[in-house]
């Protein structure tokens, strides 16, 4: 990809802003960005960033854009609201979405984006907060090969396994099901928490047992051990209302799909309890604290 003047970035949020600090730091290109907070832009401004004055003002003077977003409407709302980057953008850019959205709406977009003449891939991320901030995420591609290429190097330096999933909109299928299993297997491991404590088990043995057998898993060591057992669950980390959309997104592909998703349906329901509860802000894996409930 011939170097753009200036990298757009558009979602300054709990994954966006380390994905584009690693950006401009690691790639020492210039960058725009844009958010509604201004908390972020004052921390990318000091790290060398242009803050723009809104997503045309993007579309305006950047070739590569990239959007992280906190799901489908705002997606919509930035490519194809007033003032998005269909009435404002121009042949030849490049839009790279590392939102998690639903997959119809990525390839509707993509479909009016290339009437213009620009080029878009879904690019979903995968991982903690954690990992965004070290650069070691992983990240689902729905791209063209050509395209693909292009953006793997930008891509690289966010993330250290960067995989292509097929066309538009098959990085979104990926990162939803990778949602939807890491959502039954947190809701498995709070069922399991709930019943071994229950008959008398200590919690931290449990899964430090459950970890040396068959059901050790990334969701153990991370969600299960780091949050659930000492029952810590910060805002600022993926909410209950994030997972809640998520999966939602998984439910709607089965439908489309014709395929029977009750583990995806369990998930849902076992967090609409948490939110419920009044959990929606806190770490989703807080639905251990309902797993006693109805």
């Amino acid at each position: 990809m011939s170097e753009p003047a200036a990298i757009g970035f558009i979602g300054l949020g709990v994954m966006g802003e380390s994905i584009c600090r690693n950006m401009l730091l690691k790639s020492g290109r210039r960058f725009r960005v844009f958010d509604l907070a201004e908390g972020p832009l004052a921390r990318m401004r000091a790290d060398g960033a242009e803050v723009a004055a809104s997503v045309a003002d993007i579309a305006a003077t950047c070739d590569l854009i990239f959007l992280s977003l906190p799901g489908g409407p705002q997606v919509e709302a930035v490519v194809a609201g007033p003032g998005g980057l269909l009435e404002h953008g121009r042949a030849g850019q490049v839009v790279v979405d590392t939102s998690t959205a639903p997959v119809g709406l990525t390839r509707d977009l993509a479909a009016r984006l290339a009437e213009k003449g620009v080029e878009m891939a879904d690019a979903p991320v995968a991982r903690t907060r954690q990992a965004a901030i070290d650069g070691t995420l992983s990240i689902m591609v729905g791209a063209e090969p050509d395209l693909f290429a292009r953006l793997e190097p930008w891509l690289r330096h966010v993330a250290s396994d960067v995989t292509r999933c097929g066309g538009i909109g098959c990085g979104q299928v990926v990162k939803i099901l990778n949602n939807m299993v890491l959502f039954e297997t947190v809701v498995a491991l709070s069922e399991a928490l709930a019943l071994g404590e229950g008959a008398g088990v200590d919690r931290e043995l449990l899964f430090d047992t459950l970890s040396k057998g068959s059901a050790d898993s990334f969701a153990l060591r991370n969600h299960g051990m780091k949050a659930m057992i000492p029952d810590n669950f910060p805002t600022g980390a993926f909410p209950t209302a994030y997972a809640l959309k998520d999966v939602s997104y998984a439910l709607d592909l089965a439908r489309e799909m014709g395929i029977a998703a009750p583990g995806a349906a369990l998930a849902e329901t076992r967090m609409q309890v948490a939110r419920d509860a009044g959990f929606a802000e806190e770490y989703f894996p807080v639905l251990a604290r309902v797993a006693d409930r109805a």
